[in-house]
């Protein structure tokens, strides 16, 4: 089946490769790739694959003998076995993480296997993440879990489908051998499998791979393992200008600065696209390192990665991310700042005053106009652009925060809003509304304090005392924000269900007044009401998904899979693909594979709690308790 593949591995032939044939993890100088191969796992097999992401390859499953197909993809895609063609390497990178230069880094735990042709010619990079130590594995076994790689492998799948550019995921295999991971940090390691996912894009270079250059840092005072090799800056520029941006190659083959300003103008407009896009599903990364930024824009190395379900513009999916840095409302000028980093990165090939001043003409305004282009599609503006449209958006999220509404499912409400309802109707569409917003329970959840009261008051006392000893080990937004979740748990001791409705209906009734407003805007400026409207319904329905990649869902299939039922992870998979549609047919499929999958979940909650969660619910209670690190 896997001889099909063509492979043809354009960047080892392009940048410098490391000659050292040294083992185990070390610096590797005056090179862009270490040579590699990957370590067996004992009995490999395959969680699930995505046939969309394999046929990039040029890989259909044969229908004659699938089972046949899908056991030569555990073999090979575990990295126990290498197609014909391949050339396992590691690629050496950078990067600044949580702000500060770390240095040497690189793919620890994945190996570039080299490059396919695919039907149509164009070119795809195969990477196993997970299939063992590398130069760059530092103190680490090189080893992914089955947990980790479940979610990277159903959410490059599910990012793909919701039109967010981002790295594919071709398969999930999974085996018997074992590595120990202490998950929380909390003293409480376990053994968990170790599981490869075949990772997929046109290339997995990044921001960090032009940090390799950096002199020793004013700050962490370390360096690049290629520092004064301008050389391979150049040459790096050249292959990447030329493999992935041709058009910007050909304009301005004559005028090196001129091309490469253009280049990381591309970069940087793409890059605000990118995370315009992730703003307006709720997507957070969680770790935006200089080194999770790809070169060509697309969302790259899912990690610590949440689906916001309640709107809080501040929510941190990243459980390590203790002061808040890559927080959803911080992501655009995190992503800005990592350009920065990059255009740092290029000099003396690009002046810093002509990356500068690029960044600061395009990147705020290339995302401002997409992220409300964006937002108008999702609200059905389809006719007119206004300015007042802006206001509108925020107004929105303003009620959605207001009213913990759950973010995903709101804007999916509101394709049934039309401009003519009449007060019945539109009583019971504020009823559906303000179903999708967080209880009194769940709101005590949200904001019972986290701290020992003890705790609270020595930090306070400190904070007072000794400044300096407090900023080493707290932060004064930390504190703030826990003495705002002591002051709302305290309130929602008084709060009744129907007060909270009532509010929240009164919340909600303020903006679908002006909503209704801009919506009939819309109609004066049309010829066919009735046209417009399916066209509205259509575009809405197009830009709003109904299901999403949210932690409990991901959480149950992790849990059948640790139990070896494999079909929870394959049903999600497929409920992904079509994240816009209802899927008809698909609960009874579901309740099939939780009947056979009913002991796997039982060791943690009673099935009962979690079977009767449809994929578009907002999360249970259960699921505030999921902490990802």
């Amino acid at each position: 089946w896997l001889a099909a593949l063509r492979f043809d591995n354009l960047a080892l032939r392009s940048l410098p490769v490391d000659a050292s044939e040294e083992g185990g993890p070390r610096t590797v100088p005056g090179a862009c790739f270490a040579r590699v191969r990957p370590s067996p796992l004992q009995n490999p097999r395959l969680v699930a694959m995505s046939l969309p992401a394999l046929a990039l390859l040029g890989l259909e499953l044969p229908a004659a003998d699938p089972a046949a197909a899908e056991a030569e993809a555990a073999l090979f895609f575990s990295g126990n076995r290498v197609p014909a063609g391949a050339e396992p390497a590691a690629h050496c990178y950078c990067g600044h993480q949580f702000g500060s230069f770390a240095g040497q880094l690189g793919d620890g735990a994945a190996m570039y296997l080299g490059e396919v042709l695919g039907p149509r010619g164009e070119r795809w990079e195969m990477q196993l993440k997970g299939a063992g130590v590398t130069p760059f594995s530092r103190q680490a076994d090189g080893r992914k879990v089955l947990q980790s790689s479940i979610r990277e492998f159903l959410c490059s799948e599910a990012m793909f489908h919701l039109g967010i550019p981002t790295t594919r995921a071709g398969t999930c295999v999974t085996s018997d051998s074992r590595v120990t991971r202490d998950v929380f940090y909390d003293g409480n390691p376990k053994n968990e499998r170790c599981t490869v996912v075949l990772r997929i894009a046109s290339t997995f270079i990044r921001f960090g791979s032009f940090e390799i250059f950096k002199p020793p840092d004013e700050y962490t005072g370390r360096k690049g393992p290629s520092v004064n090799r301008n050389d391979i800056r150049i040459q790096m520029l050249d292959y990447v200008i030329s493999t992935f941006y041709p058009e910007i190659q050909e304009a301005y083959s004559d005028n090196t600065v001129q091309r490469n300003a253009s280049f990381f103008k591309e970069v940087t407009r793409r890059t605000a696209r990118l995370v315009a896009e992730w703003q307006c599903v709720g997507f957070c990364h969680g770790v935006l390192n200089t080194d999770n930024m790809s070169i060509v824009g697309l969302t790259i190395d899912y990690g610590p990665f949440g689906f916001m379900d309640r709107y809080d513009p501040e929510h941190v999916c990243n459980g390590s991310d203790n002061t808040g840095r890559y927080a959803y409302n911080k992501q655009p000028e995190i992503c800005k700042w990592n350009l920065g980093k990059l255009a740092e990165a290029l000099v003396p090939e690009l002046p810093l005053e002509i990356s500068q001043l690029i960044l600061e003409e395009e990147y705020d305004a290339e995302f401002e106009k997409h992220y409300l282009q964006k937002m108008r599609k999702k609200l059905g503006l389809i006719q007119l652009e206004l300015e007042e449209d802006s206001n509108l958006v925020s107004e929105l999220l303003e009620t959605m925060h207001v009213t913990a509404g759950d973010f995903t499912n709101i804007f999916y409400l509101l394709s049934s809003f039309s401009v003519d309802i009449d007060s019945s109707r539109f009583e019971d569409f504020l009823e559906e509304l303000t179903s999708q917003c967080a209880s009194v329970e769940e709101l005590k959840v949200v904001f019972k304090p986290q701290m020992d009261p003890r705790q609270l008051s020595m930090m306070l006392m400190l904070a007072q005392s000794n400044p300096q000893l407090f900023a080493l080990i707290g932060t004064k937004a930390n504190i703030n924000k826990e003495l705002e979740r002591i002051e709302q748990f305290s309130k929602l001791q008084q709060l009744t269900a129907d007060d909270l409705l009532s509010r929240n209906k009164r919340h909600w009734k303020e903006w679908l007044e002006k909503y209704r407003v801009r919506l009939q805007k819309e109609i004066e400026n049309v010829d066919n009401a009735d046209a417009w409207n399916t066209e509205h319904v259509k575009v809405m329905n197009s830009n709003n998904p109904k299901y999403i990649l949210r932690n409990y869902i991901a959480q149950n299939a992790i849990e059948a899979a640790e139990n070896g039922d494999f079909s929870e992870v394959r049903n999600v998979l497929k409920l992904l693909e079509h994240p816009f549609q209802e899927a008809e047919g698909f609960q009874e499929a579901k309740e099939d594979a939780e009947e056979e999958g009913a002991a796997a979940t039982a060791a943690v909650c009673s099935q009962e709690t979690r079977s009767r969660q449809p994929y578009c619910s907002k999360p249970p209670l259960w699921a505030s308790e999921l902490c990802v690190t």
